[in-house]
């Protein structure tokens, strides 16, 4: 009987760590090293809302794996030769374009409420107020007017022709039923949205997943969306849990707190191929080069780094081949550029700033600043070359960078102070507002042949007059880089397009409105039983795909 008995408990328990073993894997949990300040798609431009935001919303196109547009919402992209888009005189009086789109007939919001083109207007209501400061309000304002022709058909009316006219990735379709009646004071749109205030209402939402629970600073739930309309999703719940100190993130995943960390806000490469040297044969490790440039933001309002050969001289004073090869095994290229090499518009011959502290050293002198007591530069005025250096706290590689740096300016006779901040202010307030006073670290992602006009053109600053749109953080203000990106949305015949990228890239690393550091490769760590994830190499992250994510034995 002790034995019957100790041999059905044995099964029970088998049973039970099966049904365990079966419920682990309807769940699904991810680390990222950063908690949005917001959910709303259109403020804030964070990757980890979009990492998220990409699970519970379809954007109208995209850029796939293969760096391709194609439809995710619409039926069919535009097309010039089947004249489903045509040129033509803007109200304007100046050359225009029109391009047709359809919605998906199937496509819903999370609450049941069809997607209609009542939600198109909207959105290209709130998108284009001058009181409402969306991060792509210049996408907005170029659509001239909208022609509804149905529920779900309408076409863009455009100021401008455009090379690359079949997309319209940034139009963020937001919920005409649930955000109106917020929207009748545009100016606080921004405070009052549903997005931040009720976030797990369904309706905000229609992709495969839909947010069902927030935990502000530290996770956020999803769950699947019961009205999505295309293939259904595999986990039954699915939680993005914010580690921001990016160690921590390696010991929630050997304990088992995590099941895997996002390639696109995880570990850093060196992080990475030390956690392979040590537990590589527990995991699945997959390394993805992308246009993602990791860079200095200068902020060109402090009247020391308003002088370009101040700018050029903190640029030779870094040895960026030597924080590559020493801390990141090389895989991580110098950037001389926005522009990365993997793109087929990359110029080669733009200027370089090699490691050189003795020109360095001379442009500081030339620009005013002579060696003074404590070993720190000063002007005329006796002031000191003092610099505060930011970036997001808790990333253990940036802080490292930071030290780096630090170290090899106060070689030069610079003082730098490092200040951090948690990234949901960092981005949310201290970037977007642009609060910093010296230099500010993060990357840029962007996606293939993307004109740099939002983060370049003047016409993007960011000030309170104009609600803080734009990502022109560094108030660089260049009319030749203006008409520079101007012309590259018109000019598209590809030798002349591509003198264009030449020229832009080539003033670009001339008058560095930003300090390059590296180009990054982003590092999947999964778990062995997950498949179907997908890393893209560009902005558009590897969720946007998420219903084709699977576990299996």
């Amino acid at each position: 009987m002790r034995k019957l008995v100790s041999f059905l408990a044995a099964v029970a328990a088998v049973i039970c760590l099966a049904s365990a073993t079966a419920h682990a894997r309807d769940r699904l949990v991810i680390g990222i090293s950063q908690f949005p300040s917001t959910l709303h798609p259109s403020f804030d431009s964070m990757l980890a809302k979009e990492y998220i935001n990409a699970m519970a919303r379809r954007k109208i196109t995209i850029i796939d794996h293969d760096w391709t547009v194609t439809c995710l919402l619409c039926v069919e992209l535009p097309d010039l030769a089947k004249g489903t888009a045509r040129f033509e005189t803007s109200s304007e009086g100046k050359p225009g374009l029109a391009v047709d789109y359809a919605l998906d007939p199937k496509a819903v919001w999370g609450d049941g409420t069809p997607i209609t083109t009542k939600d198109v207007l909207f959105t290209w209501q709130v998108g284009r107020h001058p009181e409402t400061g969306t991060d792509n309000s210049e996408l907005y304002r170029r659509i001239l007017s909208i022609d509804v022709h149905d529920e779900r058909r309408f076409t863009l009316h455009m100021d401008r022709r455009s090379c690359e006219y079949q997309g319209i990735t940034e139009f963020n379709l937001l919920p005409h039923h649930i955000e109106a009646a917020v929207f009748d004071r545009p100016a606080d749109y921004r405070k009052r949205t549903a997005y931040d205030r009720d976030p797990t209402n369904p309706g905000l939402w229609y992709g495969p997943y839909r947010v069902a629970g927030v935990s502000p600073g530290v996770s956020i739930t999803l769950e699947p969306n019961p009205n999505w309309w295309g293939a259904e999703p595999y986990f039954k719940q699915i939680v993005v849990r914010t580690i921001e100190n990016t160690a921590a993130l390696t010991a929630n995943l050997l304990s088992g707190d995590i099941d895997m960390i996002a390639g696109e806000l995880g570990l850093t490469i060196d992080q990475a191929l030390s956690f392979e040297r040590r537990h590589g044969d527990r995991f699945q490790i997959v390394y993805k080069s992308g246009l993602i440039y990791e860079h200095l933001d200068v902020n060109l309002d402090n009247p020391a780094l308003s002088d370009v050969r101040v700018r050029q001289a903190l640029l030779k004073g870094i040895d960026r081949k030597a924080i590559s090869d020493r801390l990141f095994a090389g895989k991580q290229p110098v950037a001389h550029g926005q522009t990365n090499p993997l793109d087929d518009v990359y110029y080669q011959e733009i200027p370089k700033h090699p490691f050189d502290p003795e020109a360095a050293a001379m442009l500081l002198e030339e620009a005013g600043w002579r060696n003074g007591d404590g070993g720190v530069r000063r002007n005329a005025a006796g002031e000191p070359l003092q610099l505060d250096l930011m970036t997001t706290a808790g990333n253990k590689s940036r802080e490292l960078v930071q030290q780096v740096l630090q170290s090899q300016w106060r070689e030069l006779g610079v003082d730098v102070n490092i200040r951090n901040e948690p990234a949901r202010v960092f981005f949310g307030e201290t970037v977007s507002k642009r609060k910093f006073t010296g230099l500010a670290m993060f990357a840029w992602i962007s996606s293939p042949r993307s004109i740099p006009r939002t983060t370049l053109h003047s016409e993007m600053i960011p000030t309170e007059e104009n609600a803080w749109s734009g990502q022109n953080y560094t108030g660089y203000a260049s009319e030749e880089m203006d008409t520079l990106l101007d012309d590259l949305e018109l000019v598209c015949e590809p030798e002349e397009n591509q003198a264009l990228w030449n020229r832009m890239q080539t003033l670009y690393a001339t008058d560095l409105p930003a300090l390059p550091l590296y180009f990054r490769a982003n590092t999947y760590i999964m778990p062995k039983w997950l498949q179907g994830v997908r890393p893209t190499g560009h902005q558009y992250t590897s969720t946007n795909w998420v219903e084709e994510w699977r576990a299996v034995e």
